[in-house]
């Protein structure tokens, strides 16, 4: 919860008006919570953040934000405070601020041709990154960690345990696919439905640039079709094509090409079966159930990454 005078200091330090009104939390993801806050000159989305950032992660992604919402790219802004910093540390916690855009919930069946125009914007920014790509989205879990997790998740009765274990080869597999991004620039690298949401006007909004950094068109391009068209050859070509006719960079030719959403996912997933393996409580529990069930639900396999290939060529 925020306290008054965390909402005052806030509110004072990004310079957000007067009389504000704090709504109750009204979105929370794996790596935050936003509040709607209300003051005398607008409506703002208060950001806490669960794991904080360093001062020049928080700057790189504000500032790769702006560029996007300057370029047309239909994002939230950015709001800094007095002395232009874009983070706020209280009592132990760390805070951002953004416009509000009002969003609907979370939705893979957008209209794919909207989308790829969407990434297209996204894609033709071209801008550079200095820094090499993170080991999340290039690195692989591994047979031994795939194997060991799977196993306690049985002995602890987890019952997605042994549907788990049957996509053991598969992961191994896909893994055996990974090679590094050639052509790096900085991109949004968290484009799941969870973070490109229709808003209540009828257009696409893409939220919480926070994960931005170094990576390859072509490998955020396959993980959107992933996303957006898997097993539905119509939307693959239709939001391909978008992608395309607004003048995308990416192009998908092969599986490797897959390689930022086979490391990424493999990841999260890693991550949510500890995550379930060491809850605190049945509410984490079911909170980590409920995310590996995704996976289980709708994993990518080879088989998934043919048929895109498939439709494209």
């Amino acid at each position: 919860m925020l306290f008054l005078h965390e909402v005052g200091e806030i509110v004072s330090r990004f310079a957000l008006g007067e009389n504000p009104v704090l709504e109750r939390v009204v979105s929370r993801g794996e790596l935050g919570q936003v509040w709607r806050l209300e003051t005398s000159t607008g409506t703002w989305a208060v950001k806490e953040l669960f794991h904080r950032e360093s001062e020049d992660d928080t700057r790189l992604s504000a500032e790769f934000q702006e560029i996007a919402v300057r370029a047309g790219v239909p994002a939230p802004a950015v709001v800094r405070t007095a002395d232009r910093g874009v983070s706020l540390d209280l009592d132990g916690r760390q805070f951002r601020v953004f416009s509000w855009v009002d969003v609907l919930p979370p939705d893979p069946d957008l209209d794919p041709g909207m989308v790829g125009v969407l990434v297209a914007g996204i894609h033709r920014l071209g801008h550079p990154s200095m820094r090499p790509a993170r080991s999340w989205y290039t690195e692989p879990v591994g047979a031994a960690r795939w194997h060991q997790l799977f196993q306690q998740l049985i002995a602890a009765q987890n019952p997605l345990g042994e549907r788990l274990a049957e996509l053991e080869d598969e992961l191994c597999d896909l893994e055996e696919l990974l090679e590094e991004p050639s052509e790096l620039q900085q991109l949004h690298l968290d484009l799941w439905a969870d973070n490109v949401r229709m808003t209540a006007t009828g257009g696409l909004c893409v939220i919480d640039w926070d994960n931005s950094g170094p990576g390859d068109p072509r490998q955020e391009l396959a993980a959107v079709l992933f996303e957006y068209c898997s097993g539905r050859p119509a939307r693959t070509r239709a939001l391909h094509d978008g992608y395309v006719d607004a003048g995308g960079p990416g192009r998908i030719t092969r599986p490797e090409d897959f390689s930022m959403a086979i490391a990424q996912l493999g990841h999260i997933l890693e991550w949510q079966c500890g995550n379930w393996l060491n809850a605190a409580n049945a509410e984490e529990r079911r909170h980590a159930e409920a995310a590996i069930d995704e996976h289980v639900s709708r994993p990518l396999t080879r088989q998934v990454i043919n048929e895109i290939l498939v439709a494209l060529a």
